[in-house]
């Protein structure tokens, strides 16, 4: 199984998605992304890799809004997040699944 369901809550009603693996998190590092609605409503949904800022925002709406394993291989690198980890403006559940499952994120 790629990914699983945490007790704790993105936002209510939605459990935290979180991989099982970092390395399995193999989504771009560089260039233009454009998230899918599910993940921003917004009608600006693309992000420049290249703007620390808007990386760390596509991050925060993909972590925070996801129920799907593969957008989190698909939009999130591994490496990077570990990275950019205690940067990141996420949910206290969110945090909580993610460190609970990726011990080393605690110490990024």
């Amino acid at each position: 199984m790629p990914a699983t369901t945490s007790p704790y809550l993105a936002r209510p009603g939605r459990p935290a998605v979180v991989a099982r693996t970092l390395t399995e998190l193999t989504g771009p590092t560089r260039g233009i992304v454009e998230l899918p609605v599910r993940l921003m409503w917004s009608s600006e949904r693309a992000f420049d890799l290249g703007d620390q800022d808007e990386l760390l925002w596509m991050y925060e709406n993909v972590l925070r809004e996801t129920g799907r394993v593969d957008d989190l291989r698909d939009l999130i690198d591994g490496r990077t997040l570990h990275r950019v980890w205690r940067r990141l403006n996420l949910p206290r559940g969110v945090r909580l699944a993610w460190e609970s499952r990726h011990r080393d994120l605690r110490t990024a």
